[in-house]
């Protein structure tokens, strides 16, 4: 949530702020009734139907794992807009970026999360759903788009799996900075299928 001026029914920064917010909700709304209908194709054959293309899977850059994978859950540590050439997109949304920019990256770096996944289970078709994402975005203390570029992300799972099992919890949170100056940043648990 967002606090709100009780008195003139605004956040508490102006009414500019508020009609952010409200562009914020309407692009998530659109996102929330626009319709990924699952099909019979596999979601390996649906990134190949996308022409989607990978980057190198993320190398640790830290003392942690990029996935855990424990019983039929699967934990990814937080990943980056990470590039096929392996530079990172840089920026801050609200001063360097626009909304559009960012969604860009979150997208981005969900594809640096399916090759960690695809790297670990060996076929993106071993997710049997998305269960919680967590975004970071790197953005100025008046930008409240965040949910707006972390569905950069949430869409393109959404397409290949479906809202039914693409889709899962989620929480959009601003980060005054992030490692290196990205964008964003996004971690992710799913359930995966049995051996």
């Amino acid at each position: 949530g967002f606090g709100i001026n009780s008195k003139a029914g605004f956040p508490d920064s102006n009414a500019e702020g508020y009609l952010s917010e409200s562009r914020s909700i309407i692009l998530v709304r659109v996102f929330i009734h626009k319709r990924y209908v699952p099909t019979a194709m596999s979601a390996e054959a649906r990134f190949k139907e996308l022409g989607l293309i990978l980057p190198p899977a993320p190398k640790p850059v830290g003392v942690y794992k990029p996935i855990v994978i424990t019983g039929n859950m699967a934990y990814l540590s937080g990943h980056g807009p990470l590039r096929e050439d392996g530079t990172l997109t840089l920026g801050r949304l609200g001063e360097t970026m626009e909304i559009e920019e960012g969604y860009e990256a979150a997208k981005q770096t969900a594809l640096a999360m399916i090759a960690t996944i695809r790297g670990a289970l060996g076929s993106l078709d071993q997710v049997a759903r998305v269960v919680k994402t967590l975004g970071f975005v790197n953005s100025t203390r008046d930008f409240v788009g965040q949910p707006a570029v972390i569905n950069g992300c949430s869409e393109l799972f959404a397409e290949l799996y479906g809202t039914e099992f693409g889709v899962g919890a989620r929480s959009a949170l601003p980060s005054n900075t992030l490692p290196g100056g990205m964008a964003v940043e996004i971690e992710m648990i799913l359930e995966i299928k049995p051996s």
